[in-house]
Order: structure tokens, then sequence, then C-alpha cells
């Protein structure tokens, strides 16, 4: 039975400069018709700007298009009379939860939709405990939002959809800011919801993981839907996946390259446990297994110094909370340093830490060697030596244009004209911003272009360290890949010192030579990246996990192998493997 209706839906995004009076006209969907199932699991992909949140907007009335209907259970969301029961009918998770806490406590933010729908005090409590429990988030029944991580705030926004049960669940990004536990928790819970409640799921994402038991995967290019089909028929057009700025489940890359070299391996699973298990009945070599050594150069030349840090949130009261307790921690110049923790692990606090966002409860803290609560040095000239930019770069975005945005930290540094200009182009250059976006609003761009001008204020201002917390989230694989492809050369070039705190293992296996992991506020870790994801089982206990790549070669040990563990990206994986197979 078909549940949404889209019928030649277009939209357009219109943008006014002041002062060109110029007015910009950017299509967003582009007659696009569809129709979903009720009860169906559908996965929306797409680069960043392709037309995905757009559309998800649609899905329950929040835009309406210039062309085109969408119609719920029959009812067109042009319909004002209906647009209640339309929103009770499809629940929307937005990429910021921010956006949808309305609570200063956890239990109340969970309740307000169910109480608005009129419900009585017990469902209401029963909604709570089912929602909470989904998401994890039961010990936090009667925190503050306030105090709350992104990623721990993102979960209370998705279990306030939750404890509505409506018969549509539309997730824009939903785990982009979650540990790997975290985002396992809610992609299983979105499944169950799917399979025992018959409740109709489009999740849009940029992890390809994700999709892989959807039972329908769309691809967006351009506001337009270019492939449509099951993931597997899908993800096995791998070239053409490719030329959409997309990626392919890593177990798929691999099968694909290994092809490449002359084995004949099946492109027929999308993940990295099955994938393992055809590659043992296909069996391995003997004594073939190359083993890649990780060398790192140890530096000594610290930049960062952290000393018996421990931080209170709340101190001496009823909402006391310990963020970090008796950190140690040294980073020196030329660093690529990796932080590592679950949701709520103290990451962002330690960072903030970094350039006197926050000032410690105990302990103390040096940049270039000189501790900074006891000179006279102003704390605006640390903070233009150490750069941050934060999980949410709507934050951070303030001016009329991206040039001005990107331009304000240059200018309040005194810089000349020509040096302002200079150094805004090279920073917008860098995140693939080109002139085009100049003068446009960064409100009207998508997610992960926001994220890219934010990023493009900090390097205007030539830090000695910089600071991501999160630098890809929301951005698609090919952005993703680009951008911490353009970090690197960067840090290379400059000798940058640069810290990313992250959620996704694969992207500081990619970069980090050195990794720090955080668990409620302590050190578990602090070693080179090999060393750290050697520990599996600690990670996983924890709420991490390893990169892919690792991750087969445990899986192959665990069956009686003996393969070198310490292999980070997918290049030495598959050169591994096809000298080991016997097919190849």
């Amino acid at each position: 039975m078909t549940f949404l209706q889209i019928k030649n839906l277009s939209f357009n995004y219109v943008s006014h400069n002041e002062e060109t009076g110029k007015k910009t006209i950017y299509k967003a969907i582009d007659n696009v018709s569809l129709d979903i199932e009720q009860g169906s699991f559908v996965a929306i992909l797409g680069h960043n700007g392709s037309g995905k949140s757009t559309l998800a907007k649609h899905l329950s009335g929040i835009l309406k298009g210039y062309e085109g209907d969408v119609l719920v259970e029959g009812i067109s969301t042009r319909d004002e009379k209906h647009i209640w029961n339309i929103k009770k009918t499809v629940g929307t998770v937005f990429q910021n939860p921010d956006n949808q806490l309305v609570a200063t406590v956890v239990e109340d933010d969970v309740a307000f939709g169910p109480e608005n729908l009129g419900l009585e005090r017990e469902e209401i409590k029963k909604r709570i405990d089912f929602a909470l429990k989904s998401v994890n988030m039961e010990d936090f029944r009667y925190s503050e939002t306030s105090s709350l991580s992104g990623g721990q705030k993102q979960r209370i926004a998705i279990a306030g959809i939750l404890a509505m049960e409506p018969k549509c669940i539309v997730l824009d990004e939903p785990t982009a800011m979650l540990d790997p536990q975290g985002r396992k928790e809610v992609i299983e819970t979105i499944k169950k919801l799917n399979k025992e409640k018959g409740i109709t799921i489009i999740l849009i994402t940029h992890y390809m993981e994700e999709v892989i038991d959807a039972d329908r995967l769309i691809i967006m290019e351009k506001g337009k839907i270019v492939l449509d089909d099951i993931p597997l028929n899908v993800f096995k057009n791998v070239e053409k996946i490719r030329k959409l700025k997309l990626d392919v489940p890593e177990a798929v890359e691999i099968a694909y390259l290994l092809n490449k070299k002359g084995c004949n391996i099946p492109i027929n699973s999308l993940s990295i446990e099955d994938l393992a298990k055809k590659l043992i009945n296909i069996g391995f070599k003997e004594n073939t297994y190359k083993i890649f050594e990780q060398n790192f150069k140890n530096k000594n030349d610290e930049i960062i110094k952290l000393q018996n840090i421990k931080h209170i949130y709340s101190k001496d009261t009823v909402f006391e909370k310990l963020a970090l307790n008796n950190i140690n921690l040294t980073i020196n110049k030329g660093d690529f340093f990796g932080i590592i923790g679950h949701t709520g692990s103290g990451k962002s606090t330690l960072i903030q830490i970094f350039n006197a966002l926050i000032k410690p409860t105990i302990g103390n803290v040096y940049v270039n060697r000189e501790e900074i609560y006891n000179n006279n040095k102003p704390l605006k000239e640390l903070r233009q030596k150490v750069g941050v930019v934060f999980q949410y770069p709507e934050y951070q975005l303030f001016e009329e244009t991206v040039y001005k945005d990107v331009a304000f930290a240059p200018t309040n540094m005194g810089l000349s004209k020509e040096e302002i200009d200079k150094r805004v182009k090279e920073a917008l250059n860098i995140v693939f911003i080109d002139e085009s976006y100049y003068n446009k609003s960064p409100f009207e761009l998508s997610g992960g272009e926001k994220r890219r001008v934010a990023i493009a204020g900090i390097l205007a201002m030539k830090p000695d360290v910089l600071v991501f917390d999160e630098l890809t989230a929301g951005l698609d694989p090919y952005g993703r890949e680009e951008m911490l492809s353009q970090i690197k050369n960067m840090q290379k070039k400059l000798n940058t010192t640069i810290v990313l705190v992250s959620h996704s293992m694969d992207d500081i296996s990619k970069t980090c030579n050195k990794v720090f992991v955080l668990n409620k506020g302590n050190i578990v870790l602090n070693d080179n990246v090999n060393k750290v994801f050697e520990n599996d089982e600690l990670l996983e206990s924890i709420g991490l996990d390893i990169p892919k790549c690792s991750k087969i070669f445990h899986i192959l040990n665990k069956n009686g192998y003996n393969f070198n563990t310490n292999i980070l990206n997918i290049e030495q994986c598959v050169e591994v493997l096809a000298n080991s197979l016997n097919i190849c």
C-alpha cells in the first residue's frame, strides 16, 4: 500500500544580495516523483547540496514546492486543515538536535510530543521509558538538556520522535554526531521499529554501512533521482557511485579492488563480516601475510601541554558533573593528533581548554611552554594561535555573506585589505568553496557547506594549532576524503599542528600519528595510532570501534589465521588479501 506520494515536485531557494540587488535562484528539487510503500525502509543518499534535506522537509509539510505535490496517506501537505495530522503521522529528526529540544530536562523534552497528543499520564510514562531505552539514555532522564554533549542531544531528539510513535519517521543524518556504538544502537532501533511496529523509515545519511539493510536505496544528484533500487544493485555500480561523489561500503570496495588485481571475488557482500566469511570459504595460502610497519618520528617540541587537569560542571550544585579527571597530555608541534571517545566522554570539554574557552577547575595549561593563566598576555592572542572549529558550524557563522564571514577574523587582526583578500580566497579554496559562493548568505548553505565555511574562517587566521571537533560530520564521502586530504597536505606543508576529534575511526586511522582515548572523562589510551587500534576489544567495550580495514583481519584471526592487524588503509588491506587468497 502506498503511504507517501511525491508528484512532480520542484522547489527553489532564492537569495537576494543587498549590495548588488541581484537575485539568485538555486533549484534544490527538480521535478521529483516517488512512491513510498507503507512499512518500508527507504534510504536516501547524495552529496552535499543534492537536495536530500530539502526533500525530507517536504514530507511532513515543513516546505511546500512551487510545483507538484506531496501526499501523506492520500492527503496533500498543502492542505492546512490536515497539517497537524500530517505532522503526527510523519515525524522528522533533523541534523542539528538543538533545533528540536524544547525543554530544560530530558524527561520533559521526550514527554513534549506525547503530551501534545493528549495521551494519558501512564501511557506517556511508558513511551518515555521506551524511547530513552531505545537510544541508551535512561541514565540521563533527569539531566538538563543544556548540559548534554552534541551526540547526547541527538539521541534525545530521536527519543522525542520515537515517543510519539508516528507511522513514518524521516531521519536526516541522525547519527552524524554519535559514537560508533551509539550509531549502531540507533540504526538497530530504527530497523526494529520498522520490522516490529511497521513504521515507515526514511533515512538520509552519508554512512554507506547504515543503508545496507534498507529495502530500497535512492540516490539524488542536483535535485533529481538518479538511482533507485535495492542496496546491492545500487552499490555494484562502483564507478557510477564515485562519479556521483559518493562511496560504496568498504566490503564492496575491497571486493572491487581485489577483482582489479585479478581475483574473482563476487561483489555481493555489503558488510565486512559477510565478506570475511566468503574469504574464509575461498581459503588462504600459507605464510604469505605481508607485514606493514608503521613508523612514526618522535617529536619533542611541545606546543600544548595539560597537567593534572580536572573539570567539573555546575560545581557544588545538584547538577554537578565531573567532565575530566586527572588528564595529563602533551601535543607536539607538527603532530596530527586524534582524540576519540564515546559520546559524553569529555572530548569537547578537553579541546575548549586548549584555547581557554573553558578554564579547568584544577590543573595547568601550557601553550608554547607558557602557562596561559599565569601571565599577562591577553587570551585573544592565544585564541589566534589555537583555532577551534566546533561541531555545529552554524554557531560560528553570522555575517551577511560567505566572504565577509571568512574575512571577519583577519580583519580584526588588523591585516591589510590585500592580505585579508588573499587569506580569504586561500582558505575558501582549501575547503572547496569557489567564487560563486562568495556573495551567498552562509545561512542558505547546506549543512556540509556551512561546515566548510566555518573551517575557512579559522584557516584564514593561520593559527599554530587547528582543532577540529567532528571535522567531517555532515560531509558526503567525497567531501570527507577531499577535506581530510587537504588538511593533511596543509599540515605537512605548513607544519601546522592538527587536533582531530572524531567518531570516525577510519578518519583517525587515515590521518593521525597519535591518538588519545577518553572514557567518562578518564584517559584510557594515549599512543601511536597503530598501537591504539590493536586494542579492538577494549575500544569496543567503551563504545568505540576500529577501522574497517583492520576489522577484517581481526575477524580472520578469530577464525584461526595469523594476519597482522596493523593495517589501517584500504590499499594495504587489498594488497595483503591479494597476496594471500588462493584464487589470486
